[in-house]
């Protein structure tokens, strides 16, 4: 059963072509849109993303959707920055119609592939840059040798925890404790040890539906809003395992649960979503906050954030900051390393069928 295809892409006649660069962050991968955008307006990063959703969102299903992408493919469009001093401005693209005011891996795989094609110039051992994400400046430090970059630290948003030990009901899942905090994106926090799952590859079903059930009904029960940018939740979960500790390296293992389509209560066939492979740069900042908040990670300590396939993220607290309503945030610093997998150029003909993608329920919800 067809569930989506979009209307006629909107560029004219003849065909339409986009300049792409595919890589990996921890297994979750992402496509780079370098060339091939229409000019895409605002005098901010956050007023391009909203143009983009507004305007543009059918570039997003072309290069996300079937025939040309897959369920957990994400996109990041490289614009013009708005800010002096930035060396580039991106818009993050995910399923769903989700556009992240910040991602870690998105943002780990756009300085890879901006360093590695040349689009910016590569400094080795070091290469210093600032990105203008739609939730403002990241600045980045890649590490480099011959040619490559080997990690990409990166300074995220101010993360802060909003709920602390809410009390979830899930409809045919029983009560959830949960805590809400913002690493990029509002997260669900939960620790998995309650639903007696283990976080590993083989549970992947099961943990992204009841992820995607206890969000849902935490969003509906438990709204939340960024208190200087519009932007709503909770829109993401992430499950999480107890952390330990070994002088100042703390441990931790997660998998986020990424919604790609919209759960309807009363129809379980849309009890579904998918995991994030990677340990995910906004879920491991959201994670810092609530474990700082609990006293369970202090400045000083190295956190490392495993996700389902095993590989590794690094967090540190970099910046203590009181916000205005009297609460302390954290400013964390993240850092991983992406892949290339491909280059290509992504081509959509006037007469393409299907021209904006589609999606079918044996993998898509």
């Amino acid at each position: 059963m067809m569930l989506g295809a979009a209307t006629t892409a909107k560029d004219g006649a003849g065909r339409m072509s986009w300049e792409c660069v595919d890589l990996h962050c921890g297994g979750e991968p992402a496509r780079i849109l370098m060339g091939g955008a229409p000019d895409v307006k605002g005098k901010n990063m956050a007023e391009k993303r909203q143009y983009f959703m507004e305007n543009l969102d059918y570039i997003r299903q072309t290069l996300l959707l079937e025939p040309r992408g897959y369920p957990c493919q994400n996109l990041n469009i490289i614009v013009q920055p708005t800010i002096p001093g930035a060396d580039a401005g991106y818009i993050i693209a995910e399923q769903n119609k989700i556009y992240p005011l910040f991602s870690g891996h998105n943002t780990i795989c756009t300085v890879t592939a901006l360093l590695e094609t040349g689009r910016h110039k590569m400094i080795e051992p070091v290469t210093s840059l600032t990105l203008e994400a739609p939730g403002g400046l990241i600045n980045i430090k890649a590490e480099c040798t011959n040619g490559r970059v080997e990690a990409v630290r990166m300074t995220s948003m101010l993360s802060f925890v909003e709920k602390l030990g809410c009390i979830v009901d899930v409809p045919a899942v029983g009560q959830v404790t949960v805590d809400i905090s913002f690493g990029g994106m509002w997260y669900v926090v939960v620790d998995l040890l309650q639903l007696g799952l283990d976080l590993k590859p083989e549970n992947g079903r099961k943990l992204a539906k009841l992820g995607e059930m206890i969000k849902v009904a935490c969003r509906e029960q438990f709204p939340v809003q960024h208190p200087a940018i519009d932007y709503p939740g909770p829109d993401i979960l992430v499950f999480t395992t107890k952390v330990s500790r070994d002088g100042n390296v703390v441990t931790g293992k997660n998998t986020v649960v990424m919604s790609n389509g919209e759960l309807i209560w009363d129809n379980p066939d849309t009890h579904t979503a998918m995991l994030d492979r990677s340990p995910c740069g906004s879920g491991t900042a959201a994670v810092m906050a609530v474990l700082f908040a609990k006293g369970e990670l202090v400045e000083g300590d190295v956190f490392k954030h495993h996700g389902i396939l095993g590989l590794v993220m690094e967090g540190r607290i970099v910046e203590l900051v009181k916000m205005a309503d009297g609460r302390t945030g954290i400013v964390p610093e993240i850092s991983g390393r992406a892949y290339i997998t491909s280059m290509s150029t992504q081509i959509l003909e006037q007469d393409d069928p299907l021209p904006n993608g589609f999606t079918v329920s044996d993998i898509w919800c």
